[in-house]
């Protein structure tokens, strides 16, 4: 028997569910936290897993540190001298925690844009280890085994991702299923992320141990005291007016300004360490620590000053360096003729220019220095060894762990910061600073002492002058000289008025030379310009 009634509702159904698009499933999507959370994981342990493998071939092999010496080196120079200015030597830690907070965003970035699929995400990760991987490539310190580095971070990166994913994914589908059914996945992925948390720690603190292990704080105590055999003539009494409100003659290590471009301070043992002197010479030469060492030392008390210090600023330092004459090493190696430049260069890959007719004549105190202050210099003062040369800014004269000396033409070589527009030459220029009263203090009114520090390195200061409110140019009283390669104090006292007082300082080396007034920045060549400050007298 027919039935027609029954065959048609059949049909009817069988139309009515192919042709409903609510039956048609929905693509799974992951939660935003969720999804959040397997990009930072994923950048975390690839940065961890880099960080490893470059405490085993090179700490300079490091994709984050790789990353942040490049922004370093490709930073324009008002960026860099903004930075310096505001952030003074923490500048390179704000470095550090803008590039964290950075990847930290692209992490989550990387995360939300792949709620339904791990591709988008998969392939902003190859964008960030690529970045990493020519980072790497491109910085001069490292050997061919430093792309194993970000190669590791490049590969544990995408793979975490896209495992962690898939398991999260898995646990959306669970969703509806039943409750065995559900936590299975769900334990899956919570056993996952914990697991890859845990192991980036482990690590990250596994490629900082290594990295502690190699550094120099260890050999540098081995070490001790750098005694020199010709002792620096001692301090003389009336060298400084610190009581006063200026500077010790003598500044602390821990005090001793820092500017430099090393990102993280290189860790170079005495040990380890070696001199190349080579290029145009009769003979190249290769000195170690110990035969540095085992020289006659010579100690000189040396202000140093940073081209990036603006008037009035804080760069500026003086210390007991311990070392040997650089005229001494190169004229062992024998000096050919038409070489212009010494070339040094660092373990980090700095490199100066520095001309050659300052470092020919003993004289003139250019000093490969192993010591300050009594001790073997500071990690973050270019322990092992650096160079230390009287009168000139620090960019051309002072590069610290320094391993490599090429003495070459100006043509054939070009330095980091010549090539970044500052000069080929660059001597100290004669500059003075207030350091009492503060810029905005206030003073009881009466009998006020102002003083400060004047520098004209190597000509030595011979007169600085101050007035108040721009009027007539009053004498300061200096303090004892110590030599013409330092700093000098001075001092005088006002009898000044209650209300606002602007006072001016200038100084005159001995050449004759009188401080310009007028107003010029540190690029190329350092800043020129009377220092002020304007203080209330209560």
């Amino acid at each position: 028997m027919r039935t027609p009634a029954t065959g048609a509702s059949n049909r009817g159904m069988t139309r009515s569910a192919i042709e409903d698009p609510n039956d048609v499933p929905a693509r799974p999507s992951l939660p935003a936290g969720t999804a959040a959370l397997v990009g930072v994981l994923a950048v975390a342990a690839a940065l961890a897993a880099g960080h490893l493998v470059a405490a085993l071939v090179g700490s300079g092999a490091s994709p984050y540190l790789a990353v942040g010496n490049a922004a370093i080196d490709l930073t324009p120079e008002w960026l860099k001298e903004f930075a310096i200015r505001t952030f003074g030597e923490d500048n390179k830690l704000v470095l550090l925690a803008g590039m964290a907070v950075v990847l930290l965003l692209v992490a989550v970035l990387a995360g939300l844009i792949s709620r339904r699929g791990s591709l988008p995400g998969t392939l902003l990760a190859v964008g960030l280890g690529v970045v990493g991987l020519v980072a790497v490539f491109t910085r001069p310190d490292v050997g061919q085994l430093a792309v194993l580095a970000p190669a590791t971070s490049l590969l544990v990166g995408v793979g975490v991702f896209r495992w962690l994913h898939r398991l999260a994914l898995a646990r959306v589908v669970a969703v509806g299923a039943t409750e065995t059914d559900q936590a299975l996945p769900r334990r899956a992925f919570l056993r996952a992320s914990t697991g890859v948390a845990l192991g980036a720690g482990v690590l990250g603190a596994g490629g900082q141990l290594l990295t502690g292990g190699s550094d120099a704080t260890g050999s540098r105590r081995a070490l001790g005291r750098i005694t020199p055999a010709s002792p620096a003539p001692p301090i003389p009494p009336g060298a400084d007016f610190a009581a006063q409100g200026t500077p010790r003659f003598i500044t602390p290590s821990k005090d001793f300004y820092r500017v430099d471009t090393a990102l993280v301070v290189p860790q170079l043992a005495a040990e380890d360490w070696r001199l190349r002197v080579h290029g145009m010479v009769d003979r190249e030469l290769v000195f170690n620590f110990d035969d540095v060492r085992s020289r006659e030392l010579r100690e000189r008390t040396i202000t140093m000053v940073c081209v990036s210090n603006e008037v009035g600023g804080p760069y500026i330092s003086t210390a007991n360096f311990v070392g040997v004459p650089i005229a001494e090493l190169l004229r062992e190696a024998g000096v050919r003729d038409g070489a212009e430049q010494l070339f040094s260069t660092s373990t980090d890959g700095y490199t100066a220019g520095t001309d050659l007719t300052k470092l020919t004549n003993e004289d003139d105190g250019a000093m490969l220095a192993i010591g300050m202050n009594g001790e073997s210099l500071p990690v973050e003062h270019g322990f092992p060894a650096r160079m230390v040369v009287p009168g000139l800014y620090g960019y051309l004269s002072a590069t610290k762990w320094v391993v490599d000396m090429e003495l070459t033409t100006w043509e054939a070589k070009r330095p980091y910061w010549l090539d970044r527009g500052w000069a080929r030459e660059a001597p100290v220029k004669t500059a003075s600073r207030i350091d009492a009263p503060g810029d905005g203090a206030t003073v009881a009114a009466g009998r006020v002492v102002v003083s400060g520090i004047a520098w004209a390195q190597p000509r030595g200061i011979d007169k600085v002058e101050v007035r108040v409110d721009g009027g007539r140019w009053l004498p300061a009283e200096l303090s004892t000289g110590v030599s013409t390669d330092t700093w000098r104090m001075w001092r005088i006292a006002m009898d000044l008025e209650p209300g606002r007082r602007r006072v001016e300082c200038r100084a005159t080396d001995s050449s004759g030379y009188q401080q310009t007034g007028r107003r010029t920045p540190t690029a190329p060549d350092g800043a020129t310009g009377w220092h002020s400050v304007t203080f209330t007298v209560g």
